[in-house]
């Protein structure tokens, strides 16, 4: 299911609450049930079509869906929806459904209606002539895990009483949680924090958030401050840090409870929101060059933030840093996010937070580290320069975020933000110093509100008609059924999940996948290579990123010839590695090559 305008009207008004975080968000309900944290880890769950058996009732012309359903197993009336699929559209059918047990709902904290056992579903506006249905649907076990939900396909033919699944039980099929999912849901709530401590300790390296700590460290040194002094906007900035993975992650949760196909990394899947942040880092860098101050203070620069008591700054740097930083997963990341999301939200939130945590680490310990800050060198003019300096990464960061854009929307989009960003920089230029001055003032307004109303006019575009996407000697772009038919024709299949803002994959692609020795051999053996971009919101990339446990980009994937399940690469790639895998997945192509 694609996000829709309400979630990202959703998601919009959460992030600008972080930009001007001043209080923790409350605690999530689970969105997984209310059993206990041993009681999701310890059960063992039946895959999904064990679970949930779908037959049809042929009688007199008519046809209904039958759900054999598990004991201590439930399907959501309101996630049923039957369609009929014709010339590739989708036609809603009418249901006509038995009245079903009312629940409390943990999560929505509201009855709800569910079924268990056997569910009936008659067809109605069908007719006789052979068809194409759509069955979605989502449950959940009473010990506590709920399903992702489902989609299934049928070839109809009422007249003759038969029903035949299309791609009955393929590889990208949802299904049974594969060996990865097993994998990350095993990791056990220690190992799982440790390793997205790790993970968010390799976030502080990310281009696009080192130059928001730059602003920090400069803000420390230009300061005058006492060592507890420090030592409070540390604690303000791991604050902010902390509490924004966290109201992300409790967002995440909500909609992916609320049957919504998003993943860790969402926010950057709006080209509104994008093109949001590009506006800030431009209005940053206009800042450390010194044409106006708007910057400065909400990066801790302004002339209060010594005061331990004004600590919005700090909490306001932290929140930023992670929106930029979210999208992508680190490395040791993608085990501990995959047991998160498979957890009651208690659990995910702790990893969510230990996510935060390890981010913060860096610059929290160095506001108590007397002898590094000791070394830095005093207040004096050349750090006007040093701030001028340290607006250029700020001009590129917005630059990179102006090319993920133009990867969502195409060139038009990338026309409009930029003429915002000459009318913020006109509006900055005219803004009244030191005084209002109405005239002045009311353009300025009126150049600033020009520039925010362009940003509703973005509308992604759809990436399979953008060459740029998959262009290559070797790539096609991913679809279930390009994946089913390589598996059938008995070949090896490489799977690409990558995504525009995504730094990791961007680099495994510059330095790996698109080297001379790896594109030789996906040639010489014959590999099918699929490339999911996953810029723009998709929810097919979405399923697959979730059936091997994970909830964000990248994922590499090697499916053997000879069938199987996929092996799932390491998340920077090596290209030995890499080779060394597609010719595990290839066993006579690999040999005949080892023997030339």
């Amino acid at each position: 299911m694609a996000v829709t305008s309400d979630s990202f009207r959703k998601i919009f008004l959460l992030l600008a609450a972080l930009l001007c975080l001043i209080s923790h968000p409350a605690a999530a309900q689970s969105p997984f049930g209310d059993a206990p944290f041993g009681a999701v880890q310890d059960a063992e769950f039946l895959p999904v079509d064990e679970a949930y058996q779908q037959d049809f009732l042929f009688q007199r012309g008519e046809a209904s869906v039958i759900f054999q359903i598990a004991p201590e197993y439930y399907l959501y009336r309101d996630k049923l929806a039957l369609y009929r699929l014709e010339d590739g559209s989708k036609t809603p059918l009418p249901l006509e459904l038995a009245d079903g047990e009312v629940i409390w709902d943990d999560y929505f904290e509201k009855e709800t209606e569910v079924y268990r056992l056997q569910l009936e579903v008659p067809l109605k506006d069908t007719g006789p002539q052979p068809m194409q249905l759509e069955l979605h649907y989502q449950g959940c076990a009473d010990a506590g895990l709920c399903y992702p939900p489902q989609v299934r396909r049928f070839e109809l033919d009422i007249a003759r009483g038969v029903a035949n699944p299309i791609d009955p039980a393929g590889p990208a099929a949802p299904g049974p949680l594969t060996a990865g999912a097993t994998e990350s849901a095993s990791l056990g709530l220690p190992l799982a924090m440790l390793l997205a401590f790790l993970g968010g300790l390799v976030l502080n390296f990310m281009p696009c958030v080192f130059p928001v700590l730059s602003i920090k460290l400069l803000s420390i040194t230009q300061a005058n401050q006492h060592s507890h002094e420090r030592h409070w906007h540390g604690w303000a900035y791991t604050a902010g840090v902390v509490a924004s993975f966290v109201a992300i992650a409790a967002l995440m949760l909500t909609l992916r409870a609320g049957g919504e196909a998003v993943g860790w990394g969402f926010q950057l899947q709006s080209p509104a929101m994008v093109a949001a942040l590009a506006y800030l880092f431009f209005i940053m860098g206009l800042s450390l060059s010194g044409l106006t101050e708007l910057g400065g203070r909400l990066m801790g620069l302004g002339q209060g933030v010594g005061n331990p008591r004004q600590l919005r700054g700090s909490l306001a740097t932290g929140a930023l840093a992670t929106l930029v930083a979210s999208p992508c997963t680190a490395p040791l990341m993608g085990s501990a996010l995959g047991f998160a999301v498979t957890q009651p939200a208690a659990v995910a939130l702790l990893v969510f937070a230990a996510l935060g945590a390890g981010m913060a680490a860096p610059f929290l310990l160095l506001t108590y580290a007397p002898g590094l800050i000791d070394r830095l060198p005093r207040p004096g003019p050349w750090m006007d320069r040093l701030k001028q300096l340290l607006a250029f990464p700020m001009y590129l960061t917005a630059v990179w975020l102006l090319w993920v854009l133009g990867r969502q929307t195409g060139s038009d989009g990338v026309a409009l933000v930029l003429a915002g960003a000459v009318a913020i920089a006109f509006a900055l230029w005219l803004w009244p110093r030191p005084q209002w001055r109405w005239r002045t003032g009311s353009l300025a307004v009126i150049a600033l509100a020009g520039a925010l109303l362009l940003l509703p006019r973005l509308e992604p575009v759809s990436l399979a008609d953008n060459s740029g996407q998959t262009k290559s000697d070797y790539w096609q772009p991913y679809s279930p059924e390009r994946l089913a038919e390589a598996r059938r024709n008995g070949r090896p299949v490489l799977i690409n999940m990558t995504a525009a803002w995504c730094i990791t994959c961007l680099a495994n692609e510059k330095v790996v996948l698109s080297s001379e020795a790896v594109t030789e051999a996906v040639s010489s053996l014959d590999v099918v290579a699929l490339k999911g971009d996953w810029t723009n919101q998709d929810p097919l990339i979405t399923e697959l990123l979730a059936r091997y446990g994970r909830t964000s980009v990248p994922l590499y994937l090697v499916y053997p010839a000879a069938g199987g399940e996929a092996h799932i690469l390491p998340q920077v790639l090596t290209r030995d590695g890499l080779i060394a895998a597609l010719r595990a997945a290839a066993p006579e192509a690999g040999a005949a090559i080892a023997a030339d």
